[in-house]
């Protein structure tokens, strides 16, 4: 086996963005800050790696704020965001806070809410139950908001003629399959309002672009990223519709298809925006035992985007 030779050509940019890094950092500093334990609201990122490896050092993740046993430890909220009830919930215990939320994910909750003083009826396109979008929706009053996940919900959804309309949209989501969504909302609403600025994120996109680059070139394409990672799952599908069928997600219970890699001349390989790149070097690691390896970076644009920390960690 070790004398079949397999090109990999490397995405770039893949792997962490500047929300994660700051989501990742929020929780290291609080535990230098406060101690251990720090509690965790959701997953900090969608990453069984990055959460187990923070666990090691003290962090608690749990779901809900009524499961932390001591209400006198600091909770730090997510990248996805939450609705505005967990920080209500938060001061009803007294209970100190950190926000970790995405401020491109920050950006929408702002919009929405603009939106709706402004007196917009808000339509939302992203994927029931993402952390994220239970987050956006949960920003606004009930009724005031209403998810589209695709093209279809488009054709049977029905608003009073007299309400003005806008949409906003969830920042991981396809590129392609939002365009096309936002395409038929505009067929539908010709006067709905839409963001002045796109709110699919500048790495979702980078990502996305970076993959459809380089896919039709190879035999397989693998994503390194969690089941439960929205952006993660999208590459794949990226790299399926443009030209590599072949495309799979690794993440922490994967077996690597090596007998399939046996057929191979050219492979890609990205990663999610909440998976480290100590993934991307086990996994070639891995292929490097079996086969002669030769990589090419194929880097389409650099990104040099940072988000501050908040001050009181400092």
């Amino acid at each position: 086996m070790k004398n079949k030779e397999i090109k990999i050509l490397l995405s770039a940019p893949r792997g962490f963005c500047a929300g994660v890094e700051r989501a990742i950092e929020i929780v290291k500093k609080s535990i230098t800050k406060y101690g251990a334990p720090v509690y965790v609201r959701h997953e900090i990122v969608h990453n069984k790696y990055v959460v187990d490896s923070l666990k090691s050092i003290g962090a608690i993740f749990v779901e809900e704020l009524d499961e932390i046993e001591d209400k006198s430890r600091p909770v730090i909220f997510s990248a996805h965001g939450v609705p505005k009830t967990v920080p209500e919930q938060a001061d009803n215990y007294k209970m100190e806070y950190i926000d970790a939320t995405c401020p491109l994910v920050s950006k929408v909750h702002r919009e929405a809410e603009n939106l709706h003083k402004a007196g917009y009826h808000i339509v939302l396109i992203g994927h029931n139950n993402h952390p994220e979008v239970i987050g956006t929706m949960g920003q606004l009053p009930d009724g005031s908001i209403d998810l589209i996940q695709d093209e279809h919900d488009v054709e049977t959804y029905e608003l009073d003629k007299n309400k003005k309309i806008a949409y906003v949209t969830q920042t991981t989501l396809s590129i392609d399959d939002t365009k096309s969504i936002i395409k038929s909302l505009k067929r539908k609403f010709p006067q709905i309002k839409e963001p002045y600025k796109e709110d699919i994120c500048y790495a979702t996109t980078n990502r996305q672009a970076a993959v459809k680059n380089i896919a039709k070139k190879c035999d397989m394409f693998f994503v390194l990223g969690s089941k439960n990672s929205s952006n993660s799952v999208r590459l794949v599908e990226v790299a399926e519709q443009a030209g590599c069928p072949h495309s799979e997600l690794i993440h922490s219970e994967s077996i690597i298809p090596f007998d399939k890699l046996q057929n191979c001349k050219t492979i890609g390989i990205s990663s999610g925006a909440s998976a480290p790149e100590v993934l991307v070097e086990n996994f070639i690691d891995e292929l490097k035992s079996k086969f002669k390896i030769k990589i090419e970076i194929v880097e389409i644009v650099k990104e040099n985007i940072v988000f501050k920390i908040p001050s009181k960690l400092n």
